[in-house]
């Protein structure tokens, strides 16, 4: 099937003014040809009466009538008024319809049966008719020639005078041809300005035809709408123009504020940093990674598009990143730490001391089994248990003794929780855990999980010095650290991520120093309101 060729804009504006002057030239023409019809058949019935009264009231004409003479004198006075009037004929007959003057000379004399003298000889009418004339066609004058005598007076003859129709459909036509000429020009002009106004909308519109805009608007929603980052366009005096959906979610505005000054929905916002990237702006207690792009017309700025990104999310995925790659440096300790010791029972088989490697195997498992045992028969969720393997060996490595407490239990968590949040949640508990004890004598930090009631609980305890009262409350906050600059993410990833999970999170000191950190997950999330 043929798909239909598309009608360009330049030939739908050509079209339309060209169908428009015809319609105005055509109806113009047409009442302007009407009244000129009525006008000069106006004009000519006036110019006959008045050509046919002035010879019937002529004393000549009358003298001739009453002498019964005369005709050569008639048939002269009529020829001459009849050239004056640019009459096509004169015609003056006497009440038998003798004619005594014709523009045919041969007819003089004759008599004639015109059925149209019958009222101006018997009423003595004045009148104008069409009929059928000396040539064809007419529109003829009637006026009665009346004489004086004694007590009455005497109709004794009556004057004709005849406009052919076709002469004056002529002179209708010739005054019809200049409305023509006029309304051409018209058309020409007006073709001449549709191809220019075509021009010019074609330029302001890139060269782009109305079903190719169309489709770009299309394409551009779509775009927009599947775009996460946030996506604000903006005129040269910092009116919004165009928001997307990510924008109006992550700024927390509506398409309302679309055509409002920039300035009410980002008070840091400047256009004189447009070349400026990765500019981070503050709005509300959220920090944006701002990108503008100039609108360029005419090498003049004409507008900004500026896309921006929250930079928690950013700093959250860069935390996550950084979370999965600890997981995986503790599964590389715990790998490192079997390999060593492979090693070490293989040299002892191989020099031959087969009672110290017996010893060494059950040095290892006498270790390793109590914390196997409730790793693999206790603990049934394999992301704890992966996690966990992983802390032991990263433990093993740093000579800290981390043990997992022996009445530690917990079925399969809720499909909820991911992996993500447990890597987030223990791997930094744990790890804030090893940092604390990392300088004491004794290091020792335990574990304990269950899931007995209505919440999963997760306890860590270690043997550093424990958390001051007056930080207990700023412990959790962004940036908070005893390490350090770029650090005291970690703490605050577990309160975000606990807090996701509708959890809290309890921190105790022990008498003896230490810390005890406990976090209660809820196994079913609250339908938010």
């Amino acid at each position: 099937m043929k798909k239909s060729r598309k009608v360009s804009l330049q030939t739908k504006i050509l079209g339309l003014i060209i169908t428009l002057i015809l319609f105005v030239v055509l109806l113009l023409a047409g009442i302007f040809v009407y009244i000129q019809s009525v006008d000069t058949k106006r004009q000519v019935e006036q110019l006959a009466l008045q050509t046919a009264k002035s010879l019937s009231f002529m004393p000549a004409i009358k003298e001739a009538f009453q002498n019964n003479d005369g005709k050569s004198t008639v048939q002269s006075i009529a020829e001459q008024v009849r050239e004056q009037a640019d009459a096509d004929y004169v015609v003056i007959e006497d009440r038998y319809g003798v004619i005594y003057s014709h523009s045919n000379s041969e007819l003089i004399g004759t008599k004639s049966n015109n059925p149209y003298n019958y009222e101006a000889l018997t009423f003595g009418g004045y009148y104008t008719l069409e009929g059928k004339g000396a040539s064809g066609p007419a529109l003829m004058a009637k006026a009665p020639i009346i004489v004086h005598n004694g007590d009455y007076d005497q109709v004794v003859g009556v004057v004709t005078v005849e406009f052919l129709i076709k002469g004056i459909e002529s002179n209708i036509l010739n005054r019809t041809k200049e409305i023509i000429l006029f309304s051409l020009a018209v058309l020409l002009v007006g073709v001449i300005g549709g191809i220019l106004l075509a021009r010019s909308i074609r330029k302001d519109t890139l060269g782009l035809e109305p079903n190719e805009i169309a489709a770009l608007y299309r394409e551009r929603s779509a775009i927009l709408l599947s775009i996460k980052e946030g996506i604000i366009a903006i005129d040269q005096n910092g009116f919004i123009t165009m928001m997307n959906t990510s924008a109006e979610e992550m700024l927390q505005v509506n398409d309302e504020y679309v055509h409002q000054h920039i300035s009410k929905v980002l008070p840091e916002f400047s256009m004189e940093r447009v070349l400026e990237n990765d500019q981070e702006i503050a709005f509300q207690d959220k920090v944006f990674i701002l990108n503008m792009t100039p609108i360029l017309e005419n090498n003049s700025t004409v507008g900004v598009v500026c896309s921006f990104r929250d930079k928690t999310e950013l700093q959250n995925l860069v935390n996550t990143i950084s979370e999965v790659r600890k997981y995986s440096e503790d599964l590389r300790a715990q790998t490192h730490e079997f390999t060593n010791k492979l090693f070490v029972l293989s040299g002892l088989l191989q020099l031959g001391h087969y009672r110290e490697a017996i010893e060494f195997i059950q040095q290892e498992s006498n270790i390793h089994q109590s914390q196997n045992h409730i790793l693999f028969h206790q603990i049934h969720d394999a992301k704890v248990q992966a996690i966990l393997l992983g802390k032991l060996g990263t433990a093993s490595e740093k000579k800290i003794d981390f043990h997992i407490e022996g009445d530690s239990m917990l079925h399969p968590l809720p499909d909820h929780i991911k992996v993500s949040h447990l890597i987030t949640i223990l791997g930094n508990m744990i790890d804030n855990a090893f940092d604390a004890v990392s300088t004491q004598e004794e290091k020792s930090v335990s574990f304990f999980i269950t899931d007995i009631g209505h919440d999963i609980v997760f306890e860590v305890i270690d043997s550093g010095e424990g958390v001051p009262t007056e930080k207990i409350t700023t412990i959790f906050q962004k940036g908070f650290s005893t390490k350090g600059n770029n650090r005291g993410y970690g703490l605050a990833n577990v309160k975000e991520m606990v807090d996701l999970l509708q959890g809290t999170i309890e921190i105790q000191n022990e008498k003896n120093g230490g810390a005890i950190f406990t976090i209660y997950l809820p196994k079913t999330l609250r339908e938010s309101k």
